[in-house]
């Protein structure tokens, strides 16, 4: 890890132009390396706050002892100042909160289930595969970030504890953020990994529902999620109605059906009855599995997309996305006429002869659009 001075990251952040972020602790800058490496740094909003004070170096304490590919990598610190300002791997897609509640792209099921298992592997290795175990404290969609291939990044440790020989930790002021508290720390002031493992299944229904921990509904009602979901689990046929309708598909119902089924034994009120989060990955997995086989048994052609790139006299290409309904395991590509379908080893699956393709067409067959309208009219001809 790298100490900057305050130069350096005045420097760095263009005198801190640019503001990528802001929470509780402090705001976060945009910033550029020497070698062009593009960097996150935080900075305290308060240099009296002594909690804030804390919180930073807490962070700072913690990330320097853990590695892990989905937990954000800091990369330095500045002791110069009142409050350390910590840098960190920029990490450009932003919140899984702002991916699900301020983008209205539909998200496909799979790249859902990716991003859960992610972010949960990060939390099993805080809590079993750490020299001590680690409770991040304030699991939620806004502390969850997403790189440019939207794989999921754990961040914001400023609440973070190691726990105790036995497994606990008490608190004496109520941290973390309201829809995601575990009711059991709320009545006792005692944190445990199960703690994380509630908060955890917020983040699931989230996925699944597309909702916010706490939102208004038409009545301008103020509801938690968490709350009606538990509710509408006793009741079988209310529980389908709380899936977000871009992914309550007839073939992704068997999966969205056991990963709400997780998300409750996540949500149950005592933490001895939720599972550990190195059950929950597990569980994760094989709901990933299932997804997988469904698409492979009952693909058909309108689900395909290319993620080839290929020369422009012979290829039209089409943009492949977190949307796309097969996100990375199929592609296809038109070539002289012929429409061709391949698995992502680039076996070839389906064969058809297409007459008189159309740019509308395409764009409806294929189900995507159109990365270069040149490529296309060269080789629709």
């Amino acid at each position: 890890m790298k100490i900057f001075t305050e130069e350096e990251l005045a420097s760095i952040t263009n005198h801190f132009a640019m503001v990528i972020g802001r929470g509780g602790q402090g705001k976060v800058y945009k910033g550029i390396l020497e070698d062009y490496r593009e960097v996150a740094v935080k900075k305290s909003i308060s240099l009296d706050d002594e909690r804030k004070k804390e919180e930073f170096v807490n962070e700072m304490i913690i990330l320097s002892q853990i590695n892990h590919k989905n937990i954000v990598r800091l990369m330095g610190c500045c002791l110069e100042v009142g409050a350390p300002m910590l840098v960190y791997e920029f990490i450009p897609n932003g919140t899984l909160n702002s991916f699900l509640h301020e983008s209205q792209l539909p998200i496909s099921l799979e790249t859902r289930l990716q991003i859960c298992t992610e972010s949960a592997k990060a939390l099993a290795y805080l809590h079993f595969e750490t020299a001590r175990p680690i409770l991040h404290g304030d699991v939620k969609s806004a502390n969850i970030l997403l790189d440019r291939n939207y794989m999921a990044k754990v961040s914001d440790f400023g609440t973070s504890k190691f726990l105790s020989l036995d497994g606990t930790q008490f608190a004496t002021f109520v941290q973390g953020t309201f829809g995601y508290l575990d009711p059991e720390f709320m009545q006792s002031s005692r944190l445990t990994e199960k703690s994380d493992v509630y908060s955890f299944g917020v983040v699931i229904l989230e996925l699944i529902t597309r909702k916010k921990a706490v939102y208004w509904d038409g009545n301008n009602e103020r509801k938690c999620l968490a709350q009606l979901f538990v509710s509408a689990m006793r009741q079988k046929d209310a529980r389908s109605t709380m899936f977000d309708q871009n992914i309550a598909t007839e073939e992704n119902l068997e999966v969205l059906v056991g990963v709400s089924e997780l998300a409750e034994k996540c949500l149950r009120l005592s933490g001895e009855e939720r599972p550990t989060m190195t059950e929950v990955v597990e569980q994760l997995k094989q709901f990933m599995a299932m997804l997988r086989a469904t698409q492979e048994t009952s693909a058909k052609p309108n689900e395909f997309f290319t993620v080839i790139s290929v020369e422009p006299t012979e290829y039209f290409t089409v943009s492949a996305s977190p949307s796309a309904s097969c996100y990375s395991s199929y592609c296809s590509c038109v070539f002289l006429g012929n429409l061709y379908c391949f698995d992502k080893n680039f076996h070839k699956t389906y064969h058809r002869k297409i007459h008189d393709f159309t740019k509308k067409l395409v764009i409806k067959f294929l189900n995507c659009h159109i990365r270069d309208e040149a490529v296309f009219s060269s080789s629709a001809k």
